[in-house]
């Protein structure tokens, strides 16, 4: 008899986890994801990633407002194991305890480093050199029960949020399969997270959009991309609001006001302690995002030899 499965998850990262599971020899009872939300300009309701790919596999889906409320539903499917990924609901026990093999959840950093909502860009804008994946056992307290398997993903100096993001979700998929079996028969052992080590990674705040070059050209390099593609930092110049999607960093000794838009060179080139920080791509208030070179072009000129905040 096939092992009885259900899965929960919301966002595009999981889709490649919940992959994994239709393409297993299990039983696949269903798949649990938060309610549809409206999009656009029009606030169209569009199905989260999650429920459009199990519903071209026709897979049962629920979207509860509260997952309380299917408690009891989900006690009397008889499964064997719940995986979860970014589900985005904090989930009882009465349900993490319903099946025989537990439920385990995959979370985009190495545990016991940045528990929370906003590991990927925590870890860009700290500037780090590795992320990873942890698959653990689900507890009554967020992303800290025991861990079961991690794989380590480096973090090049081109990675942003969106890159890092899709190699995390390979790497997930990847940590999933590789021992799928294992939880479904109770082998793998799990070891204690250092209550020592633990840090967070909170959902980014409007406080966090906001990028101040009067740093170190790394560290605002590092806040830029640990936000792009999404939401997207911004900087101040003359009141302005100026949107900052995609930059290079220059590491060099100079003598020119920290903050100050000094040249165009293959982008806004902006002054930081030890460098400078070029911007490629941007988007002004009240416009569409563009290329660096559209923008100096049109409004970026005033705004030379001026700061940002």
């Amino acid at each position: 008899m096939k092992k009885r499965v259900l899965f929960m998850g919301t966002p595009d990262f999981a889709v490649s986890l919940l992959q994994v599971l239709i393409d297993a020899d299990i039983d696949l009872v269903a798949v649990i994801s938060q309610p549809d939300k409206p999009v656009g300009r029009k606030q169209v309701l569009m199905p989260t990633p999650v429920k459009k790919l199990a519903l071209d596999h026709h897979i049962p889906v629920y979207q509860p407002i509260k997952i309380k409320e299917l408690t009891q539903f989900i006690g009397e499917l008889n499964l064997d194991l719940i995986v979860t990924c970014a589900y985005g609901q904090f989930i009882p026990m009465a349900i993490l305890e319903a099946p025989r093999s537990g439920s385990v959840n995959v979370h985009a950093s190495l545990l016991p480093k940045y528990r929370g909502g906003a590991p990927i860009h925590r870890a860009l804008i700290s500037g780090d050199h590795e992320s990873g994946v942890t698959l653990m056992r689900m507890v009554n307290q967020m992303d800290a029960g025991d861990v079961l398997a991690k794989v380590i993903v480096p973090i090049t100096e081109d990675d942003d949020v969106g890159s890092l993001h899709d190699k995390l979700k390979g790497a997930g998929a990847l940590l999933l399969s590789i021992n799928l079996s294992a939880l479904l028969s109770n082998k793998l052992q799990g070891i204690a997270q250092d209550e020592t080590q633990v840090s967070f990674a909170y959902n980014i705040s409007p406080d966090d959009e906001f990028v101040s070059f009067k740093r170190n050209v790394s560290i605002v390099y590092d806040h830029i991309r640990g936000l792009s593609p999404w939401p997207v930092g911004y900087g101040l110049i003359e009141g302005k609001k100026l949107k900052l999607i995609k930059a290079f960093k220059i590491i060099e000794d100079h003598h020119d006001p920290i903050g100050q838009f000094v040249a165009y060179e293959k982008g806004l080139k902006i002054a930081c302690d030890g460098g400078y920080v070029v911007v490629t791509q941007c988007q002004a208030e009240g416009k569409e995002k563009m290329e660096a070179s559209a923008f100096y072009n049109g409004l970026g000129k005033s705004f030379l030899n001026r700061n940002f905040k």
